[in-house]
C-alpha cells in the first residue's frame, strides 16, 4: 500500500506503518553512517549531548557524492545498516523513531524499534541517483570534518522507501521468504 508521510515521523505515523508499505516521505530527515555513529556514541560515554536531538528523527544510512551543478546533492544511495546496528539501540532509545538503509538488522535492533516503536525503512540499492531527485536541500549540521559521513540534514519531497520492519516487529525480509517459499 503506498503511504504518504510527513518527516519528523509521529508517533502515530510510525504505528501505522506495516512491514511492506511503500511510502513517500517528505520533510527532514537525517543522514549518518559508520563514522558519524562512532563519534555520536563517543560524545554519550563522555556525558556529552549529541549534535542534534533524535526525538522522531529519522536517520538515512547514507553518504552523498558530490552535488552537479544545479543539484542539491550528488548520488544518494543506501549504505548497509548493519554497521550501524551496534548503535542502533541507544539511538531508539533516545527517541529515534525510524532508520533508512538497506539490508539485514539484528534482533537486538529489532526488540529496541518494537521497544521504541520505531520502523525501519530499506531504500533502493544502486538507485542512489534516482533517490537524489527526491532531495531538495543538503546542509551539513555536524561533524563536518568527517566529509561524505558528515551529519547532514536533508529536506526531501516524494521520497520513496519500503517498510522492512515495522513498529511491531513484522519483519518484510522474513515473511517474503516464507511467502516465497510457499508460492514455489
Amino acid at each position: 500500500m503506498d503511504k504518504y508521510v510527513k518527516v519528523p515521523l509521529s508517533d502515530a505515523d510510525a504505528k501505522s506503518l506495516k512491514a511492506g508499505d511503500y511510502v513517500y516521505l517528505t520533510g527532514t530527515i537525517y543522514t549518518a553512517r559508520d563514522a558519524a555513529h562512532k563519534r555520536m556514541q563517543e560524545s554519550l560515554d563522555r556525558g556529552e549531548q549529541l549534535p542534534l536531538e533524535m526525538q522522531n528523527k529519522v536517520i538515512y544510512y547514507m553518504g552523498p557524492s558530490p552535488a552537479r551543478e544545479g543539484r542539491a546533492i550528488g548520488s544518494a544511495g543506501p549504505t548497509t545498516s548493519g554497521r550501524m546496528d551496534k548503535y542502533a539501540p541507544t539511538l531508539l532509545d533516545m527517541g529515534l523513531k525510524g532508520m533508512i538503509g538497506k539490508g539485514k538488522r539484528t534482533e537486538a535492533v529489532k526488540e529496541a524499534m518494537i521497544r521504541n516503536g520505531a520502523v525501519y525503512f530499506a531504500a533502493v540499492g544502486g538507485a542512489g541517483a534516482l533517490l537524489s531527485k527526491a532531495i531538495c536541500s543538503s546542509e551539513i549540521v555536524a561533524y563536518e570534518d568527517l566529509g561524505t559521513e558528515a551529519i547532514r540534514k536533508l529536506e526531501v519531497k516524494d521520497f520513496p522507501v519500503i517498510v522492512v520492519i515495522d513498529a511491531e516487529g513484522n519483519n518484510l525480509y522474513e515473511t517474503s521468504i516464507k511467502q516465497y517459499a510457499k508460492e514455489v
